[in-house]
């Protein structure tokens, strides 16, 4: 949909006039106008708009006496149901970013209209292997190229102005099952990428590679390899001595999927990196052991990737604590002194502050309530003091937080004239951890090691917690404490932007954008995007006139499970939305999901304990992309399923015929009379939810 702007007022206009210049630069994307980048407020040049990540912008049009004003000027909408995560890049009026599957779309940011698109055809197969929805969260522009990776692991350079494909390199041992779902980042003249997979097992790495030719420059693993092979370095020597077993069979893990950031002063790049393969420490075979550099806070010279420092927020971890969360720089007083620093609030539930010279740990404090797995941090190291309760060998227990972490991959914010990081928080998530005692390492499968078959006790005591909530948190880093909280009525929100007008933006799961007062989180304004918003806002200028764009699609891991207690989400169609102040455009929501109650589309005689047969493989099968109780979010609901697709339901499972659209073939992992009892439970649950609604 595509609406006029409406007429500014003369007074807004001039004082807009003093940025056009700067937002309208023709000089190339290169390493000043990086640098330089706080000083270019006109433009978004790279994710977390400057090298510190900050996400703030000097833009002061939209501020707190003119907000009532702002509205939606146009919406495009993606094709697409599947989660949107990217921060749109913004340089001299054109924007650039990326959907599901790791499309790339440069549009017009004053219209939306597209100017190209660029579909890298990722093989629908490849869902199998990404844990966490086929998304990606965006593109680094440098020298007239835009870099993307995608999802079957290559690092593309496109042409800035058509889209057409400079270089192509596979970053990947095609082999295994590898991701890229993160960023690109430029650092003096290279583009710098990591990758996912932990989950199924493979050894985590990042690489540098020449932005003009696609040639790497240096890789740097992050979890040792085959000792028999020889070690790449003495920090991979060093973090050998903390693993035992086989543990290079499985890969190891320690993948840095998300949160490189990078300090031009100090030549240093940092980055946190996942959990191990598999979660659980008695799996891999040496419960006493920190097992190096998984779930760890790096440091690596730019020129080289030889490591600097580490630091690791959960050694040994056991509880899928990654920390890959982002990374926020600032130069802070603290006791007195000024200190450069870097800071992250963690998966785990703690907020760190470390030394960004050395990875000396400042200080570290939870920013949530009810953490079960630890009871606090050592005041001189920042190791953490692990509770008791939180683990229990191979027996299952419930740990706070959940997997999902009391803060993800939703970038945060820092407004230096508050002093204060913006971030979503999940505050009392809480799951089961149930080690598999007969798991072995399945090269066709994830390896998480967890036992979807567990049906003890504590399934009861997890539903009788209390639910979770979420909130926007404005957190103090240096007395490490909460300025304001504002909660809202879903757990998980998204992304965060800032700026000096007083302002913070943030969406969230129920489609809901909204600004707040940056001093003391009074809402300000809200916007209804009808589709739950993950990914950040972000500011910028066209023609002096100053406007906000934010990625609309919900997805990833939380939206696929579709837990029933994260509060009223909305899955939809994705599209990208930008508001100016005085736009009148209207949204256009188009349905999705279903209204009337299910209807079985067949009749399948199974006895009950086929049914429960299925229940069990289904959540250890299904449920990751379709929803636990077959309950689903943005993928198709099978409950609604129709009798073509019941009738075609072992072709689809194990013979793969709808795996162009993404549903891989399960013929390496189920057996026809398995795929039949998963399909009486699909069916039984079609049933209870007819009868549910009838009564």
């Amino acid at each position: 949909m595509r609406m006029p702007v409406a007429i500014f007022t003369a007074s807004v206009l001039i004082l807009a006039l003093g940025g056009i210049a700067r937002s309208q630069a023709s000089k190339p994307v290169d390493n000043g106008r990086l640098t330089g980048a706080d000083r270019d407020s006109g433009n978004w040049l790279m994710y977390g708009r400057t090298y510190d990540d900050h996400r703030f912008s000097s833009l002061k049009q939209i501020n707190e006496q003119t907000i009532a004003k702002l509205g939606l000027i146009w919406s495009r909408e993606l094709g697409t149901t599947r989660g949107l995560e990217a921060t749109p890049i913004v340089e001299n009026g054109v924007i650039y970013t990326t959907g599901s599957w790791s499309i790339v779309y440069a549009l017009d940011a004053k219209t939306g209209d597209v100017r190209w698109t660029y579909d890298p055809a990722v093989p629908r197969t490849r869902a199998f292997f990404i844990c966490c929805d086929v998304v990606n969260r965006g593109v680094a522009l440098y020298r007239g190229k835009v870099y993307v990776g995608t999802l079957d692991g290559r690092l593309i350079a496109l042409d800035a102005q058509s889209g057409t494909p400079v270089w192509s390199v596979l970053t990947i041992d095609p082999m295994r099952p590898y991701a890229i779902t993160g960023y690109p980042r430029i650092a003096k003249g290279m583009v710098i990428i990591g990758n996912a997979g932990a989950e199924y097992g493979v050894r985590g790495y990042i690489s540098a590679y020449d932005a003009e030719t696609g040639k790497m420059v240096w890789r740097t693993h992050t979890v040792p390899g085959d000792p028999s092979r020889g070690f790449e370095s003495k920090a991979m020597e060093r973090a050998a001595k903390t693993w035992s077993g086989d543990w290079w069979t499985v890969g190891g893990g320690g993948t840095v999927w998300e949160g490189i950031v990078y300090d031009p002063s100090l030549d240093l790049l940092y980055f946190g990196t996942g959990n191990a393969t598999a979660w659980y420490r008695d799996l891999r075979g040496n419960p006493q052991g920190d097992n190096l550099y998984a779930a760890s806070i790096l440091a690596v010279h730019a020129r080289n990737g030889e490591l600097a420092w580490y630091f690791q927020t959960v050694p040994g971890d056991n509880w899928d604590y990654d920390a890959t969360q982002p990374l926020l720089q600032a130069d802070l007083m603290i006791a007195g002194r000024q200190r450069n620093v870097i800071m992250q609030a963690s998966k785990n539930g703690f907020f760190y502050v470390l030394d960004r010279k050395t990875g000396e740990f400042i200080s570290g404090a939870p920013f949530v309530s009810g953490i079960t797995w630890a009871t606090g941090l050592d005041p001189k190291t920042g190791r953490p003091m692990e509770s008791s309760s939180a683990y229990a060998g191979l027996q299952p227990i419930i740990v706070s937080p959940d997997p999902g972490g009391a803060h993800n991959w939703n970038p945060m914010a820092f407004n230096p004239a508050t002093g204060l990081v913006y971030l979503s928080a999940k505050v009392g998530t809480h799951a089961i951890h149930a080690p598999d005692p007969q798991w072995k390492y399945n090269s066709k499968s994830e390896n998480i090691g967890f036992d979807p078959r567990y049906e003890g006790p504590l399934n009861d005591k997890l539903r009788s917690l209390p639910p979770p909530s979420g909130e926007l948190l404005a957190w103090d880093p240096v007395k490490q404490r909460a300025a304001w909280k504002a909660s809202y009525p879903v757990v998980e929100g998204g992304g965060v932007l800032t700026t000096a007008a007083n302002l913070v933006f943030q969406g969230r799961a129920d489609g809901v954008l909204a600004a707040y007062r940056a001093t003391d989180g009074q809402q300000l304004w809200k916007f209804d995007a009808g589709t739950g918003i993950m990914a950040p806002p972000v500011t910028y200028l066209v023609n002096g006139i100053q406007f906000v764009s934010v990625m609309v699609g919900w997805g990833g891991a939380d939206a696929a499970f579709n837990a029933p207690n994260r509060g009223k989400i909305k899955p939809g169609y994705g599209r990208i939305l930008t508001f100016a102040l005085g736009g009148t455009a209207t949204l256009t929501i188009r349905a999705f999901g279903h209204t009337e109650p299910p209807t079985p589309a067949i009749t399948m005689n199974a006895s009950p304990e086929t049914v429960h047969e299925g229940k069990l493989l289904y959540g250890g099968k299904c449920a990751q992309c379709h929803g636990i109780d077959v309950v689903a979010g943005p993928l198709p609901d099978l409950r609604y399923a129709s009798k073509t697709v019941h009738e075609q339901f072992e072709a689809i499972v194990l013979g793969g015929t709808r795996s162009s659209l993404g549903m891989p073939s399960f013929k390496d992992l189920l057996g026809a009379d398995q795929v039949r009892a998963i399909q009486a439970y699909v069916l039984s649950r079609a049933s209870e939810g007819a009868n549910q609604t009838s009564k």
